[in-house]
């Protein structure tokens, strides 16, 4: 049965096949997934690794140097269903509500300009 490693503290020019060699050693790589940010496009230091024999993989490869970098290897946990996790639109709690801005836009203001900013 496969499993997913969290590998945290990678080089940012560590590459797909880098990292599948370095598992390849403990067992067959099914997939490695390297975020990227949404904004730059780097890498952001972190991937995922599905792997057949990945308590071995994380037991040798956790603390050990790759690429100039000292790796953390964990057992990936799975996010939450249900959008209560991080990231994407419309997450958590901001308040709410129409909290001003900066413009005057109070029709009590006294001025009946609406567009007086």
């Amino acid at each position: 049965m496969s499993q997913k490693l969290y590998v945290g503290n990678i080089s940012f020019s560590s590459t797909e096949e880098s990292i599948t060699n370095l598992f390849a050693q403990y067992g067959e790589v099914l997939s490695v997934k390297i975020p990227t940010d949404h904004m730059t496009g780097r890498p952001r230091g972190f991937c995922f690794v599905e792997m057949e024999n990945a308590e071995e993989a994380k037991e040798k490869l956790n603390n050990a140097e790759f690429e100039g970098r000292t790796i953390k290897v964990d057992i990936a946990q799975e996010r939450p269903q249900g959008g209560g996790g991080r990231g994407g639109f419309g997450g958590g709690n901001r308040g709410g509500g129409r909290q001003g801005g900066g413009f005057n836009r109070n029709r009590n203001s006294g001025n009946n300009n609406r567009n007086s900013w």
